[in-house]
């Protein structure tokens, strides 16, 4: 059987999604979207250039156009949303309408748990809708869970990940490869955790929650710290179920200092300020000053981490289980470690999608995805996945 995808959104995460599409999910045609026709005739041609047949076709739609959405979704079977995460509900309105199955980035939790209140409507479509996919939260929530079905019983998750440079080049010794609204709507304002069962707000950004990580060389060592949004909707799904959940971003060292200050500093406020009689949004001025310096140049090698620790019993005894996936720049098809593990993340849900294996209705990735079907998918796309059986007696590589 054949399929219909669209992914609306031309841009570097979009573009690798469109080409796992093609690749992997049995497609007919994939349509890309773009609110630029000439970005969505870019990605169009190098995913046929790469997939080595004329699969997908470029469009031009406008993301708040509801009208436009519908009529462009109206023969699709299942898509992804590539764009900004404050456009995902209106979009997730019109897939509903239009009867295509939708996954989409994400990037906020408030907006995701909307979403999740449309399940009864999309079910009654006959649709499935997985909202926040990604790198983390995506890949890391579907392989927390993947972790926990290799104990018999689990109490602890905790989860580190990063995206950054392969070669880190100071002053800033990272890479921004998507939106830079997504990064500083991580950075600032509180993590979602379980401790001791229950759901806690934890601030980012706070000395007392930073740490140091190694990794086998040779990457070596890293710092790890809280921001939002990794644990997504996981903190309500599995409260009273875990004693433990938290997760921590992975950088190289030197980035919480620098990004630290900035916040201390209130670059990251969205109040404005005046200056010199004019009011000014200081997250904007941070945005249109550091975006162009720490932007990836096409085809610049990154590096991305995602480490899971599942504790809990096996065979009635304790046990934990390390999953981890380390993936890096791909040359032959030239797309990043981050475009493949965000951008394929939110495709390959999508093709599940598509073939009625996740349920109907709005389902978040750790309670729509089963995490051994998820781990074969990976490693059907030559992921590099480990799990690693270890004594219990702590964290693995922190100190």
């Amino acid at each position: 059987m054949s399929y219909t995808y669209a992914v609306i959104g031309a841009g570097r995460q979009g573009t690798a999604a469109a080409y796992d599409m093609a690749r992997h999910g049995d497609a007919a045609r994939v349509k890309i979207a773009d609110s630029h026709l000439e970005a969505a005739r870019r990605a169009a041609a190098r995913v046929n250039r790469i997939a080595g047949r004329e699969v997908a076709i470029p469009f031009t739609v406008d993301a708040t156009d509801a009208a436009a959405l519908r009529a462009f979704l109206g023969d699709v079977d299942s898509f992804l949303s590539a764009v900004p995460y404050w456009l995902n509900p209106g979009i997730a309105r019109a897939a509903i309408d239009a009867r295509a199955s939708m996954t989409d980035l994400g990037g906020n939790t408030d907006l995701v748990r909307q979403q999740l209140t449309l399940s009864p409507e999309a079910e009654a479509a006959g649709i499935a809708m997985i909202p926040d996919c990604g790198q983390v939260p995506g890949m890391g929530t579907s392989l927390s869970v993947y972790a926990m079905s290799l104990l018999d019983e689990t109490d602890e998750v905790t989860f580190w990940d990063g995206g950054n440079p392969l070669h880190p080049e100071p002053p800033f010794n990272y890479i921004l490869t998507f939106n830079i609204a997504g990064l500083t709507n991580e950075y600032h304002g509180v993590a979602h955790f379980l401790r001791d069962g229950r759901h806690v707000e934890v601030p980012t950004f706070q000395v007392e929650d930073y740490e140091v990580v190694d990794f086998p060389e040779p990457i070596g060592r890293m710092e790890a710290f809280v921001a939002g949004g990794g644990t997504s909707t996981m903190p309500w799904t599995f409260e009273g179920k875990l004693r433990t959940l938290w997760n921590k971003t992975l950088r190289w060292p030197g980035h919480f200092a620098e990004w630290k200050a900035y916040m201390d500093a209130g670059l990251l406020e969205t109040d404005p300020v005046e200056v010199n009689g004019v009011p000014v949004v200081p997250r904007d001025v941070l945005h249109a000053l550091l975006d162009p310096k720490i932007r990836a140049k096409p085809g610049e090698p990154d590096l991305v981490i995602v480490r899971v620790l599942a504790r809990g019993r096996k065979d009635g005894r304790p046990a934990e289980v390390v999953v981890e996936l380390i993936d890096r720049f791909d040359e032959a098809t030239g797309f990043t470690a981050m475009e493949r593990t965000t951008g394929w993340d939110g495709s390959l849900k999508a093709i599940l999608n598509a073939r009625g294996v996740t349920p109907r209705g709005a389902h978040p990735a750790e309670v729509a995805v089963p995490g051994p079907l998820y781990a074969e998918e990976l490693r059907r796309r030559g992921f590099s996945l480990t799990e690693t059986w270890r004594p219990d007696t702590g964290a693995p590589g922190a100190a």
